[in-house]
């Protein structure tokens, strides 16, 4: 059930950390303790899966793996697993308030494998016992990660015919010869959950939900296409007939070409949408809550023709709509969702959501339009819904203020009754804090009063994103107090 109740976005590569990047260590206990001083209830982050080109958390080689950049260097030390010395002169990135991906990726890696070959001696019966649990996905993304290395990281698009078809031969000629390098990726991923549920143990014993998020497509170059060809639009030497993105919107003029291969929704359909019941399942173990992005897409979806550079040329195409959460109902039960129903909304859109039941969500930021009345100002909300001040593809509150049309935020200043003693980052989070909304959410740069330079992405755009992280000493007492302040006067 979601109650009232706010709390904070922020994603584990944000956390703290000695070692470049946020992991599931101590950092994220604190955050925990941080969160549970400022009365919150809820801690909001992005996806958790394995990140590749672009480092974007919405490009993952598996819609199941989790990403091995969150595990914790000092616990694997304390299993007994490394020594301090494989890794504390080691340079993880000189800056900390942003992640250095290229040596996080080459000196990160390294270390985990050094813990790799103590925890085969060690701990082989568990790592083993782990992928039984998991043999629905865990051998299809190890083979597809060690080939993946065996190919210098290439997409599964360029491998040699024989694995990239998945002929049986090829299959059984990596797991016999390549068996080590295996259960090495088995081996991280143990890890990954293993630490990750015990944070996650912690937070709840807190009283603290963890929302979650899953992109509604998965990226080309991942197990799951590689492994279910089926399921997706592709032609006869397997590249894609039509990729995903949106049309021309207030981030792109020339619209969003993401690149992710389409669902055949046909195929899902005939097999009981299976595929997308095991991943729900799967999500719902990881999360409290599970934020499922551009959920419009399941209502109508916006395809490309595979080889445009642009996104202008895309049409709507129909999906399956409530039917495949009929399914995942009837499989599952009740799952709590929240429906990320941004983007251009059609009547059927809306129908669509509110036939699910599921909270939809309103931005602060693109409530403020001089020139219409908009769904997104609080005296329009209804109370299953879930207010942010700015997502993660949003500019902070104060970069919003700095950039916006200066109409709108006028609009803003009078609406928010803003002025600049509260600070109008402050301002903001009042008023999605103040609204009916079931739950309200802000990012850690909006209550830290940061400009655009802490912005997490900028949609349509390569390099420069998710590298933000928040510094240790920012995380302090006075900010919970505030926070909890005024969570506490707003009945959250």
């Amino acid at each position: 059930m979601i109650e009232r109740g706010s709390g904070i976005l922020l994603h584990i590569t944000s956390l703290p950390s000695p070692y470049g990047i946020g992991t599931f260590g101590k950092e994220a206990y604190e955050f925990v303790d941080f969160l549970e001083k400022a009365g919150q209830k809820y801690w909001q982050i992005l996806p958790l899966g394995t990140t590749g080109y672009g480092d974007s958390p919405y490009q993952s080689f598996s819609s199941y793996a989790g990403n091995p950049y969150f595990i914790d260097f000092d616990l694997l030390v304390e299993d007994g697993l490394l020594n301090k010395e494989d890794f504390q002169y080691i340079d993880f990135g000189d800056d900390e308030g942003k992640v250095d991906y290229g040596k996080i990726f080459n000196n990160k890696m390294a270390v985990l494998r050094c813990a790799y070959k103590n925890a085969k001696k060690r701990i082989k019966d568990k790592i083993l016992m782990f992928k039984e649990n998991n043999v629905d996905w865990i051998e299809e993304y190890s083979l597809y990660m060690t080939a993946k290395t065996r190919f210098d990281l290439k997409s599964w698009q360029k491998w040699d015919k024989d694995i990239k078809q998945r002929k049986l031969e090829a299959i059984k000629y990596y797991k016999e010869n390549y068996e080590d390098e295996i259960n090495f990726w088995v081996y991280l991923q143990y890890e990954f959950f293993k630490q990750w549920k015990n944070l996650k143990k912690y937070a709840n014993g807190r009283g603290i939900k963890i929302i979650g998020d899953i992109p509604i497509y998965v990226a080309e170059d991942s197990a799951d296409v590689w492994a279910n060809k089926q399921l997706f639009l592709l032609n006869d030497e397997y590249k894609p007939i039509k990729v995903a993105g949106c049309p021309p919107d207030a981030f792109s003029k020339t619209g969003q070409l993401w690149g992710n291969p389409i669902y055949d929704w046909n195929v899902m359909e005939e097999q009981g949408f299976e595929w997308w019941i095991k991943r729900i399942k799967a999500n719902s173990k990881l999360y409290d809550i599970t934020r499922i992005d551009h959920f419009r897409g399941f209502e109508s979806y916006w395809e490309v023709p595979y080889g445009d550079e642009t996104a202008i040329n895309g049409r709507w195409v129909k999906g399956p709509g409530i039917k495949l959460f009929d399914a995942i109902k009837d499989a599952l039960g009740d799952i709590d969702i929240i429906a990320e129903d941004l983007g251009f909304l059609t009547e059927e859109v809306i129908n669509f959501r509110k036939k699910t039941g599921f909270p939809g969500m309103k931005v602060l930021q693109f409530a403020f339009d001089a020139r219409e009345e908009s769904d997104y100002l609080p005296h329009n909300y209804e109370k299953n819904c879930v207010v942010y001040t700015g997502t993660h593809d949003n500019d902070t509150v104060n970069g919003w203020f700095k950039n916006a049309n200066p109409d709108d935020v006028e609009h803003a200043i009078r609406y928010l009754n803003l002025n600049k003693e509260e600070g109008y980052n402050w301002g903001f989070i009042r008023g999605a804090w103040s609204s009916v909304a079931n739950i309200a959410i802000a990012q850690m740069q909006d209550f830290l009063g940061l400009g655009s330079e802490a912005r997490m992405n900028t949609p349509s755009t390569l390099g420069g994103n998710w590298l933000w992280r928040v510094k240790k000493h920012e995380l302090d007492y006075k900010l919970a107090e505030r926070i909890y302040k005024m969570t506490k006067l707003y009945g959250r």
